[in-house]
């Protein structure tokens, strides 16, 4: 069999004339930052401190040892990179093997029987796009930075949530392969099942050595007890395994995620060559984007069951992806599944992610969609890249085809768009700028590659030419003009056939911003807060939100803290529950953003510390099967029961018209059933109805432990009361760290928060914002609070108070 030495250790980092300890897989940051050569750019304003590192060139080296290349009992020994970020040049023994351009893409080089030093030079990423953009021409771009002149993370040259941190280095492992007559190059395996038998078609390829250029090959495959064998004197062969009774894998809510292991061996007399694992699971997808009397449809079927898709929008989890993990991609997923997402948007300015990122999704049953690395820009299709771009995309489509979580190919982010309404074509005077590859090159790389998927131009994209390519009636829809221009009720404007981009700003955790800004009284305006705010005009926009519905506090920081991050979930919970309450006319919603790659203002719902929002515990509730809201109607406020779980969602429903003093004005009760997978909406009963523009009446319905709340006015002309609330803290089993706040109101007491991190850094509380009724209680489960009292607890609560 094969054999594979990894080189991970003995690298060198040359730092003007100094060797420094490298770490493979790595990257030039990291290895200054450990050598304490550059600051964190993760803190204050060190980003600019360090931007020098990304517009040099690097050279990483090694020995590379007789012994170590030597074939052995093998007759050829490959040296293999993963990942190269970006142009690089490696040299073994003053001969050089060969240059590379690409982030995306492995590289192989036969190095049989050579041996001395190996050298891994990396040029500037910015004098490679120089280069590319003095070929091709100028392109027009969304931001500054010249990322759409080579294959590399986009957004490693910034973004409006993201540093400029241009990264050089071996990203990805690098390693030594020893074999001998043929190697298996490239498995493609087509998975469909019908009913519930599944087939399995391994489509291999092979790359011989001389010596075993006429040798006659045999491949032997299993799943799931199933088994096949083909022969070949060729470089290719393809063996077809039927798998009777398995089991359909489903996305999380839908059923279950079981997987089957394929194994595949090559021999040669016998003799076994090389071997191949994946696990796969069997299911169909489709998306239905059939016209009907609303438009274009965008709805995903999966075996057979229409879904409205409960989606978030990944970014690399890290400027520096070298240091993702396992455990670190498994940590963020299993956050989101845990908010109940069940689909995962892999956006198209980041990466491919590693095979640990699909593999948690293949078990927690989150779909992904696949983004090409494609975003906001005109993308020329010329020569040097287009070949790269072909590369990429056949090398990646082919490594991911086996999981089944991935649903959808989609072919680039808003650039279909950005020609459209941002002014390029004009600029672009007729030169290419993507077309080619959104609606020719990657559809018919992803027909031949993985005819098993469905392709999507782009995103967002109406289907064609035809409509607009951000229309709202047609495919796919990103809604923009509501954070950038609108209050957050104007998300109830419209009803898009699938909102694929939708999100709304709010700062990170406090102990997020204290770690990044050490040192710096915190301020809205603050050089280290606006630093990291990194959306144009962002503040602005973030405080517009916030003067629509409160005072905006001048000179409290912590009060516009908490507000922001309140405004936040609102606007989110605002689109997400008038879009749940129009299915199947809407067929889902992707917020943008699930995650963070640093400490900064920005959509996301979980931090650049890991630390979640209170939009975060609010994905938990719109999201869950089960959504109760009070939607507006052309004849006043209408109750809506979203059910999207598999059986009959049968509650009483208790509505009551409260005044402001907290007294009971109206009260009825409603026996209700929503079919599964179905909206039930009814108007209001109008005894319950407040007053038409009334400032002291408010409306809640109640439905087992699931609320929702309808006031006439916005929050500054509500006639709140001074809130008053008691606690208790009930310490928890014998863990001191863990307690349950038990909070009791005397008044309406609206979204009180508890502000875990400001008890400890690395305190969590399991409940994000609450609102109360006089008399109500609830109880909200504390971790870490180093034996804190009960008065630094309740200096961590903060609830909406009169205007």
């Amino acid at each position: 069999m094969k054999d594979t030495a990894q080189l991970s250790e003995g690298w060198s980092l040359d730092h003007d004339g100094t060797r420094l300890a490298a770490q493979v897989p790595g990257c030039v940051h990291t290895d200054l930052l450990a050598a304490g050569r550059i600051p964190d750019p993760f803190i204050g304003r060190n980003e600019r401190e360090i931007a020098w590192v990304g517009r040099r060139a690097w050279t990483y080296t090694r020995d590379l040892g007789a012994a170590q290349t030597a074939t052995g009992a093998h007759e050829r020994t490959d040296l293999v990179f993963d990942g190269l970020d970006t142009v690089a040049r490696i040299v073994l023994d003053g001969a050089e093997l060969g240059r590379t351009r690409n982030m995306h893409r492995s590289y192989r080089f036969d190095v049989t029987g050579r041996a001395g030093e190996l050298s891994v030079t990396f040029d500037s990423a910015y004098d490679e796009a120089d280069a590319v953009r003095a070929t091709v021409g100028e392109r027009p771009n969304a931001y500054p930075e010249p990322f759409q002149y080579l294959r590399k993370m986009a957004c490693s040259f910034g973004w409006d949530w993201g540093p400029t941190v241009v990264t050089a280095g071996m990203w990805r492992p690098v390693r030594l392969e020893h074999w001998s007559t043929a190697r298996i190059t490239r498995v493609r395996p087509l998975v469909t099942v019908d009913g519930t038998r599944g087939r399995v078609e391994l489509r291999v390829d092979l790359e011989r050595t001389a010596a075993g250029a006429a040798r006659r090959l045999t491949a032997q495959a299993t799943v799931a007890g199933a088994s096949a064998r083909a022969e070949t004197d060729g470089d290719a062969l393809t063996l077809v395994l039927d798998v009777p009774d398995v089991r359909l894998w489903w996305p999380r809510g839908y059923g279950e995620q079981p997987l089957y292991d394929i194994e595949l061996t090559l021999f040669a007399d016998d003799r076994p060559l090389d071997g191949w694992h994946r696990r796969t699971g069997f299911r169909t997808i489709e998306i239905d984007r059939a016209a009907d009397e609303h438009g274009t449809g965008f709805t995903f079927v999966v075996n057979g069951t229409r879904i409205f898709v409960r989606g978030v929008n990944w970014i690399p989890d890290d400027v520096l992806p070298s240091r993702l993990t396992p455990e670190r991609y498994r940590t963020r997923l299993q956050q989101t599944a845990d908010a109940h997402a069940d689909l995962v948007r892999v956006w198209g300015g980041g990466i491919y992610e590693d095979a640990a990122f699909y593999d948690a999704c293949d078990e927690l049953g989150l779909m992904v969609w696949q983004d090409f690395l494609f975003a906001c820009a005109a993308y020329p299709e010329e020569q040097p890249l287009r070949g790269e771009v072909e590369a990429e995309a056949r090398e990646n489509v082919a490594r991911l085809m086996p999981h089944p979580s991935l649903v959808v190919w989609n072919g680039n982010n808003e650039n279909l768009w950005g020609f459209r309404d941002w002014e390029w074509e004009g600029a672009l005077a007729g030169n290419s700028w993507g077309e080619g590859y959104y609606l020719g090159l990657l559809p018919r790389v992803v027909a031949e590659t993985d005819p098993t998927r469905p392709y999507l131009a782009g995103s967002p994209w109406s289907g064609s030419w035809d409509h607009h390519p951000n229309d709202p009636d047609h495919g796919t829809h990103h809604s923009w003009e509501v954070w950038n221009r609108q209050d957050y009720t104007a998300y109830r404007a419209n009803v898009p056939r699938f909102v694929s981009e939708f999100g709304w700003q709010a700062p990170p955790a406090l102990a997020t911003l204290r770690r990044a800004l050490p040192g710096e009284p915190l301020a809205p305006d603050s050089p280290g807060m606006l630093h990291h705010q990194k959306a144009e005009g962002g503040n602005d926009k973030l405080n517009r939100g916030v003067a629509r519905h409160f005072p905006l506090p001048e000179g409290d920081f912590d009060r516009w803290h908490y507000l922001t991050q309140l405004v936040q979930a609102r606007a989110v919970a605002t689109g997400i529950e008038h879009w749940r309450a129009n299915w199947p006319r809407c067929a889902g919603t992707i917020v943008w953003q699930i995650n963070d790659c640093w400490p900064v203002s920005s959509w996301a719902a979980i931090d650049g510390d890991g630390r979640p929002k209170p939009l975060y515990h609010e994905l938990r509730r719109l999201y869950a099967d089960r959504l109760l809201t009070l939607q507006p109607g052309a004849d006043g406020p209408e109750l809506v029961l979203a059910n999207q779980g598999a059986t009959p969602w049968s509650c009483d429903v208790t509505l009551r018209l409260m005044r402001a003093d907290g007294t009971l004005a109206a009260r009825v009760s409603l026996g209700l059933t929503a079919p599964p997978r179905e909206v039930l909406r009814l108007p209001v009963p109008p005894e319950v109805v407040p007053a038409t523009g009334s400032a002291k009446e408010y409306l809640v319905a109640d439905a087992g432990d699931l609320r929702a709340l309808h006031f006439e006015t916005r929050d500054h002309a509500f006639d709140y009361p001074e809130p008053r609330f008691e606690i208790a803290v009930e310490t928890v089993g014998r863990d001191r760290d863990t307690v349950d706040v038990v909070v009791t109101a005397q008044t309406l007491v609206r979204d009180l928060l508890l502000q875990a991190d400001r008890i400890a850094p690395h305190a969590r509380a399991e409940r994000g914002l609450t609102t109360l009724l006089p008399g109500e209680s609830t109880r909200i489960r504390l971790h870490g609070t180093d034996g804190a009292g009960a008065n630094a607890i309740r200096a961590a609560f903060f609830c909406v108070e009169p205007a």
